[in-house]
Protein backbone atom coordinates (compact mmCIF):
# COMPACT_ATOMS: atom_id res chain seq x y z
CA UNK A 1 0.00 0.00 0.00
CA UNK A 2 3.04 2.65 0.45
CA UNK A 3 3.97 2.39 -3.22
CA UNK A 4 0.04 2.55 -3.84
CA UNK A 5 0.02 6.12 -1.86
CA UNK A 6 3.24 7.38 -3.82
CA UNK A 7 1.70 6.48 -6.65
CA UNK A 8 -1.82 8.59 -5.54
CA UNK A 9 0.60 11.51 -4.18
CA UNK A 10 1.94 12.06 -7.55
CA UNK A 11 -1.03 11.87 -9.10
CA UNK A 12 -2.26 14.67 -7.67
CA UNK A 13 -5.02 16.17 -7.42
CA UNK A 14 -7.03 12.89 -8.92
CA UNK A 15 -6.78 9.98 -8.02
CA UNK A 16 -5.01 7.50 -9.76
CA UNK A 17 -8.35 5.67 -10.75
CA UNK A 18 -9.18 8.87 -12.74
CA UNK A 19 -5.75 8.51 -14.92
CA UNK A 20 -6.44 4.60 -14.90
CA UNK A 21 -9.89 4.84 -16.76
CA UNK A 22 -8.94 6.81 -19.12
CA UNK A 23 -6.64 3.30 -20.43
CA UNK A 24 -9.51 1.09 -19.38
CA UNK A 25 -12.87 1.90 -17.58
CA UNK A 26 -12.59 -1.23 -15.93
CA UNK A 27 -9.05 -0.95 -14.81
CA UNK A 28 -9.46 0.15 -10.59
CA UNK A 29 -7.43 0.41 -7.95
CA UNK A 30 -9.45 1.73 -5.00
CA UNK A 31 -12.85 2.51 -7.04
CA UNK A 32 -15.18 -0.57 -7.67
CA UNK A 33 -17.29 -0.62 -11.28
CA UNK A 34 -19.51 -2.75 -12.90
CA UNK A 35 -20.05 -3.65 -17.30
CA UNK A 36 -23.43 -4.26 -18.20
CA UNK A 37 -23.41 -8.05 -19.78
CA UNK A 38 -26.97 -8.25 -19.86
CA UNK A 39 -30.42 -6.39 -20.98
CA UNK A 40 -33.56 -7.56 -20.34
CA UNK A 41 -36.83 -5.26 -21.02
CA UNK A 42 -39.23 -7.92 -21.07
CA UNK A 43 -41.31 -7.43 -18.41
CA UNK A 44 -43.47 -4.39 -18.38
CA UNK A 45 -42.18 -0.66 -16.66
CA UNK A 46 -39.00 -3.14 -15.56
CA UNK A 47 -35.52 -3.27 -16.18
CA UNK A 48 -33.12 -6.25 -15.74
CA UNK A 49 -29.51 -5.96 -15.60
CA UNK A 50 -26.87 -8.24 -15.11
CA UNK A 51 -24.02 -6.98 -14.49
CA UNK A 52 -20.05 -8.06 -14.19
CA UNK A 53 -18.07 -5.80 -11.20
CA UNK A 54 -14.82 -4.98 -10.92
CA UNK A 55 -12.10 -7.57 -8.76
CA UNK A 56 -13.00 -5.49 -5.80
CA UNK A 57 -16.46 -6.93 -5.45
CA UNK A 58 -16.67 -9.33 -2.04
CA UNK A 59 -20.46 -10.70 -2.26
CA UNK A 60 -23.37 -9.80 -0.72
CA UNK A 61 -25.79 -10.88 2.12
CA UNK A 62 -29.33 -12.19 0.73
CA UNK A 63 -31.66 -8.59 0.75
CA UNK A 64 -28.76 -6.57 0.96
CA UNK A 65 -28.71 -3.30 -1.57
CA UNK A 66 -25.99 -2.10 -3.39
CA UNK A 67 -25.20 1.90 -4.54
CA UNK A 68 -25.21 2.43 -8.68
CA UNK A 69 -23.56 5.25 -9.94
CA UNK A 70 -24.68 6.74 -13.15
CA UNK A 71 -23.49 9.48 -15.25
CA UNK A 72 -26.43 11.64 -16.82
CA UNK A 73 -25.60 14.63 -19.24
CA UNK A 74 -21.98 14.60 -16.80
CA UNK A 75 -23.63 14.36 -13.72
CA UNK A 76 -23.10 11.53 -11.47
CA UNK A 77 -25.92 10.16 -10.03
CA UNK A 78 -26.58 7.39 -7.08
CA UNK A 79 -29.47 4.78 -6.38
CA UNK A 80 -29.56 2.03 -4.21
CA UNK A 81 -31.20 -1.13 -5.77
CA UNK A 82 -31.39 -4.69 -4.12
CA UNK A 83 -29.76 -7.43 -6.42
CA UNK A 84 -31.54 -10.67 -6.76
CA UNK A 85 -28.73 -12.81 -6.58
CA UNK A 86 -28.52 -15.74 -4.06
CA UNK A 87 -25.46 -14.99 -2.01
CA UNK A 88 -24.05 -18.40 -2.74
CA UNK A 89 -23.63 -16.87 -6.48
CA UNK A 90 -20.21 -17.74 -7.79
CA UNK A 91 -20.74 -16.24 -11.29
CA UNK A 92 -18.84 -12.72 -9.94
CA UNK A 93 -22.19 -11.59 -11.64
CA UNK A 94 -24.50 -8.73 -9.86
CA UNK A 95 -28.19 -9.10 -11.43
CA UNK A 96 -30.44 -6.66 -10.62
CA UNK A 97 -34.70 -5.60 -11.28
CA UNK A 98 -35.32 -2.49 -11.19
CA UNK A 99 -38.57 -0.87 -11.47
CA UNK A 100 -38.97 2.16 -13.91
CA UNK A 101 -40.85 4.83 -12.40
CA UNK A 102 -42.17 7.81 -14.96
CA UNK A 103 -40.76 10.37 -13.05
CA UNK A 104 -37.42 8.64 -11.90
CA UNK A 105 -34.42 10.23 -13.51
CA UNK A 106 -31.68 7.48 -13.25
CA UNK A 107 -34.14 4.38 -13.59
CA UNK A 108 -35.61 5.90 -16.86
CA UNK A 109 -32.51 6.70 -17.95
CA UNK A 110 -31.21 3.37 -17.75
CA UNK A 111 -34.75 2.01 -19.28
CA UNK A 112 -33.67 3.99 -22.15
CA UNK A 113 -29.92 3.43 -23.21
CA UNK A 114 -28.67 0.87 -20.99
CA UNK A 115 -27.19 -2.06 -22.99
CA UNK A 116 -24.24 -4.58 -22.51
CA UNK A 117 -20.60 -2.38 -22.29
CA UNK A 118 -21.69 0.28 -20.23
CA UNK A 119 -20.03 0.97 -16.98
CA UNK A 120 -21.31 1.49 -14.09
CA UNK A 121 -20.07 3.32 -10.56
CA UNK A 122 -20.86 0.67 -7.96
CA UNK A 123 -20.25 0.31 -3.96
CA UNK A 124 -19.97 -2.72 -1.67
CA UNK A 125 -23.01 -4.26 -0.83
CA UNK A 126 -24.80 -2.92 2.60
CA UNK A 127 -27.72 -2.54 4.82
CA UNK A 128 -28.99 -4.67 7.57
CA UNK A 129 -31.89 -6.22 6.04
CA UNK A 130 -30.81 -9.62 5.49
CA UNK A 131 -31.53 -13.33 6.75
CA UNK A 132 -29.76 -13.66 9.87
CA UNK A 133 -26.51 -16.09 9.95
CA UNK A 134 -28.61 -18.69 12.01
CA UNK A 135 -31.35 -19.33 9.88
CA UNK A 136 -34.91 -19.14 11.57
CA UNK A 137 -36.79 -22.58 11.53
CA UNK A 138 -39.50 -20.72 9.68
CA UNK A 139 -39.47 -18.06 7.40
CA UNK A 140 -41.99 -16.27 6.11
CA UNK A 141 -41.42 -13.88 2.81
CA UNK A 142 -43.42 -10.74 2.02
CA UNK A 143 -43.49 -8.27 -0.42
CA UNK A 144 -45.30 -6.29 -3.06
CA UNK A 145 -44.52 -4.44 -6.34
CA UNK A 146 -40.70 -3.83 -6.42
CA UNK A 147 -39.90 -5.05 -3.04
CA UNK A 148 -39.40 -7.99 -4.50
CA UNK A 149 -36.05 -7.85 -5.22
CA UNK A 150 -34.31 -8.62 -1.73
CA UNK A 151 -36.63 -11.35 -0.80
CA UNK A 152 -36.35 -12.98 -4.42
CA UNK A 153 -32.32 -13.07 -3.18
CA UNK A 154 -33.48 -14.63 0.31
CA UNK A 155 -35.84 -16.81 -1.36
CA UNK A 156 -32.74 -17.85 -3.97
CA UNK A 157 -30.46 -18.05 -1.22
CA UNK A 158 -32.32 -20.78 1.04
CA UNK A 159 -32.97 -22.86 -2.03
CA UNK A 160 -29.08 -23.05 -2.90
CA UNK A 161 -28.92 -23.69 0.45
CA UNK A 162 -31.34 -26.49 0.55
CA UNK A 163 -32.89 -24.96 3.33
CA UNK A 164 -35.22 -27.97 5.32
CA UNK A 165 -37.53 -25.55 6.88
CA UNK A 166 -41.12 -24.19 5.65
CA UNK A 167 -41.12 -20.73 3.65
CA UNK A 168 -43.54 -19.06 1.80
CA UNK A 169 -43.58 -16.72 -0.36
CA UNK A 170 -46.52 -14.36 -0.27
CA UNK A 171 -46.05 -11.22 -2.99
CA UNK A 172 -48.71 -8.20 -4.41
CA UNK A 173 -48.46 -7.24 -7.64
CA UNK A 174 -50.92 -5.28 -9.68
CA UNK A 175 -51.04 -8.20 -12.79
CA UNK A 176 -49.01 -11.45 -12.88
CA UNK A 177 -47.28 -9.88 -16.15
CA UNK A 178 -45.93 -7.26 -13.91
CA UNK A 179 -44.23 -10.05 -11.55
CA UNK A 180 -40.43 -10.65 -12.53
CA UNK A 181 -39.01 -14.03 -12.77
CA UNK A 182 -42.26 -16.32 -12.09
CA UNK A 183 -40.82 -19.01 -14.18
CA UNK A 184 -37.98 -19.49 -11.76
CA UNK A 185 -40.29 -19.28 -8.92
CA UNK A 186 -42.53 -21.74 -10.21
CA UNK A 187 -39.11 -23.82 -10.88
CA UNK A 188 -38.20 -23.46 -7.21
CA UNK A 189 -41.30 -24.27 -5.90
CA UNK A 190 -40.95 -27.49 -7.68
CA UNK A 191 -37.60 -28.08 -6.61
CA UNK A 192 -38.06 -27.69 -3.65
CA UNK A 193 -41.62 -29.05 -1.39
CA UNK A 194 -41.18 -27.19 1.75
CA UNK A 195 -41.58 -24.00 -0.16
CA UNK A 196 -44.55 -22.47 -1.66
CA UNK A 197 -45.36 -19.29 -3.49
CA UNK A 198 -48.66 -17.73 -3.20
CA UNK A 199 -49.63 -14.47 -5.77
CA UNK A 200 -52.31 -11.58 -4.74
CA UNK A 201 -53.58 -9.07 -7.72
CA UNK A 202 -55.18 -6.50 -5.52
CA UNK A 203 -56.11 -3.44 -7.49
CA UNK A 204 -54.53 -1.26 -4.96
CA UNK A 205 -51.14 -1.85 -3.22
CA UNK A 206 -51.43 -3.70 0.36
CA UNK A 207 -55.39 -4.11 -0.25
CA UNK A 208 -56.31 -7.18 0.93
CA UNK A 209 -53.75 -8.64 3.51
CA UNK A 210 -55.45 -8.94 6.88
CA UNK A 211 -54.79 -11.57 9.08
CA UNK A 212 -57.24 -14.02 7.60
CA UNK A 213 -54.94 -13.87 4.64
CA UNK A 214 -52.07 -14.29 6.96
CA UNK A 215 -53.63 -17.25 8.53
CA UNK A 216 -54.44 -19.16 5.29
CA UNK A 217 -50.99 -18.68 3.76
CA UNK A 218 -48.71 -19.39 6.78
CA UNK A 219 -50.84 -20.50 10.19
CA UNK A 220 -47.44 -20.71 12.06
CA UNK A 221 -46.61 -16.96 10.86
CA UNK A 222 -46.59 -16.22 14.47
CA UNK A 223 -43.82 -18.94 15.52
CA UNK A 224 -41.38 -17.41 12.46
CA UNK A 225 -39.50 -15.03 11.67
CA UNK A 226 -40.94 -12.82 8.47
CA UNK A 227 -39.27 -10.16 6.33
CA UNK A 228 -41.26 -7.86 4.47
CA UNK A 229 -40.42 -4.84 1.73
CA UNK A 230 -42.99 -3.25 -0.41
CA UNK A 231 -45.18 -0.01 -0.89
CA UNK A 232 -46.34 1.98 2.20
CA UNK A 233 -49.80 0.49 2.41
CA UNK A 234 -48.54 -2.71 2.25
CA UNK A 235 -46.00 -1.98 4.98
CA UNK A 236 -48.39 -0.43 7.36
CA UNK A 237 -50.84 -3.13 6.96
CA UNK A 238 -48.24 -5.74 8.27
CA UNK A 239 -46.97 -3.91 11.00
CA UNK A 240 -50.18 -3.12 12.06
CA UNK A 241 -51.06 -6.51 12.44
CA UNK A 242 -47.69 -7.55 13.67
CA UNK A 243 -47.62 -4.96 16.54
CA UNK A 244 -51.36 -6.21 17.59
CA UNK A 245 -50.07 -9.45 17.79
CA UNK A 246 -47.04 -8.82 20.05
CA UNK A 247 -44.78 -10.08 17.19
CA UNK A 248 -42.88 -6.72 16.21
CA UNK A 249 -39.55 -8.47 16.82
CA UNK A 250 -40.23 -10.53 14.63
CA UNK A 251 -41.26 -8.75 11.66
CA UNK A 252 -38.12 -7.17 9.83
CA UNK A 253 -38.61 -4.72 7.27
CA UNK A 254 -36.87 -2.75 4.15
CA UNK A 255 -38.75 0.33 2.47
CA UNK A 256 -37.72 1.86 -0.68
CA UNK A 257 -39.76 4.84 -0.10
CA UNK A 258 -39.13 7.26 2.50
CA UNK A 259 -42.18 7.45 4.58
CA UNK A 260 -42.00 11.00 6.51
CA UNK A 261 -43.90 12.95 9.11
CA UNK A 262 -45.94 15.79 7.90
CA UNK A 263 -44.60 19.14 8.02
CA UNK A 264 -46.72 22.04 9.28
CA UNK A 265 -45.39 25.36 7.48
CA UNK A 266 -46.94 27.46 9.90
CA UNK A 267 -44.22 26.14 12.36
CA UNK A 268 -40.87 26.80 9.47
CA UNK A 269 -38.67 29.69 10.38
CA UNK A 270 -35.14 30.85 10.50
CA UNK A 271 -31.97 30.28 8.14
CA UNK A 272 -29.90 27.44 7.25
CA UNK A 273 -26.68 28.58 7.31
CA UNK A 274 -24.51 26.10 5.41
CA UNK A 275 -20.66 27.00 7.44
CA UNK A 276 -18.45 25.44 5.18
CA UNK A 277 -19.49 26.77 1.71
CA UNK A 278 -20.76 30.15 3.16
CA UNK A 279 -24.06 29.71 2.02
CA UNK A 280 -27.24 30.70 4.33
CA UNK A 281 -30.76 29.79 2.95
CA UNK A 282 -34.47 30.57 3.84
CA UNK A 283 -35.62 27.56 5.70
CA UNK A 284 -38.96 25.94 3.86
CA UNK A 285 -39.53 22.81 5.13
CA UNK A 286 -37.83 20.66 2.76
CA UNK A 287 -35.20 18.31 3.68
CA UNK A 288 -31.87 19.48 4.32
CA UNK A 289 -30.83 17.33 0.79
CA UNK A 290 -33.33 19.47 -0.73
CA UNK A 291 -32.70 23.16 0.50
CA UNK A 292 -28.76 22.48 -0.04
CA UNK A 293 -29.80 21.70 -3.63
CA UNK A 294 -32.21 24.45 -3.79
CA UNK A 295 -29.27 26.90 -2.67
CA UNK A 296 -27.05 25.61 -5.64
CA UNK A 297 -25.00 23.25 -3.53
CA UNK A 298 -24.04 19.68 -4.37
CA UNK A 299 -23.84 17.82 -1.52
CA UNK A 300 -23.28 13.30 -1.84
CA UNK A 301 -26.34 11.39 -1.73
CA UNK A 302 -27.40 7.99 -2.38
CA UNK A 303 -30.63 6.79 -1.67
CA UNK A 304 -32.58 9.69 -0.40
CA UNK A 305 -34.50 7.88 1.90
CA UNK A 306 -32.31 7.41 4.86
CA UNK A 307 -30.58 4.17 4.34
CA UNK A 308 -27.30 4.50 2.26
CA UNK A 309 -25.91 7.15 4.90
CA UNK A 310 -24.42 8.66 1.43
CA UNK A 311 -25.55 12.30 2.52
CA UNK A 312 -24.15 12.05 6.27
CA UNK A 313 -23.04 15.88 7.52
CA UNK A 314 -22.29 17.41 10.80
CA UNK A 315 -24.84 19.43 12.49
CA UNK A 316 -22.93 22.17 14.29
CA UNK A 317 -25.09 23.63 15.53
CA UNK A 318 -29.42 24.30 15.98
CA UNK A 319 -32.42 21.91 15.99
CA UNK A 320 -33.50 19.36 13.18
CA UNK A 321 -36.63 17.53 12.85
CA UNK A 322 -36.42 14.27 11.95
CA UNK A 323 -38.66 13.45 8.85
CA UNK A 324 -39.52 10.11 9.42
CA UNK A 325 -40.17 9.68 13.00
CA UNK A 326 -40.96 13.87 13.26
CA UNK A 327 -38.88 13.89 16.48
CA UNK A 328 -36.46 16.79 17.55
CA UNK A 329 -32.81 16.84 17.72
CA UNK A 330 -31.10 19.61 19.08
CA UNK A 331 -27.04 18.16 19.96
CA UNK A 332 -24.48 20.59 18.47
CA UNK A 333 -21.63 18.74 16.55
CA UNK A 334 -23.81 15.86 15.47
CA UNK A 335 -23.53 13.93 11.86
CA UNK A 336 -26.68 13.56 10.43
CA UNK A 337 -28.18 12.26 7.35
CA UNK A 338 -29.32 15.52 5.32
CA UNK A 339 -32.43 13.43 3.22
CA UNK A 340 -34.57 12.90 6.50
CA UNK A 341 -34.03 15.47 8.49
CA UNK A 342 -35.17 19.66 8.14
CA UNK A 343 -34.30 22.32 9.70
CA UNK A 344 -36.29 23.75 12.90
CA UNK A 345 -35.25 27.59 13.43
CA UNK A 346 -31.82 28.56 12.57
CA UNK A 347 -28.99 25.67 12.17
CA UNK A 348 -26.01 24.98 10.98
CA UNK A 349 -24.68 22.55 8.69
CA UNK A 350 -21.34 22.10 7.93
CA UNK A 351 -21.41 21.50 3.99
Amino acid sequence: MALLDLVQTLTTPHPVDRYLELVRPMLTVRDMRARIVGVDRSVPGTLSLSLRPTRQWDGLLAGQFVQLGVVIDGVRHVRCYSPVNSQHDRRRRLDLTIRVHPHGLVSRHLHEHAEPGMILDLESASGVFHLPPRRPGRILLISGGSGITPVLSMLRTLADEEYPGEVVFLHYARSPELVPHRDELAAITAAHPNISVEWRYPERDGCGFDRGELVRVAPWFAAADTFLCGPPPLMESVRELFTAEGLSERLHTEEFVATTAPVDTAEVSGTTTFSASGVTAENAGASLLEQAEAAGLSPEYGCRMGICFSCTSVRRSGCTRNLRTGDLETDPDQPIQLCVQAAVGDVDIEI
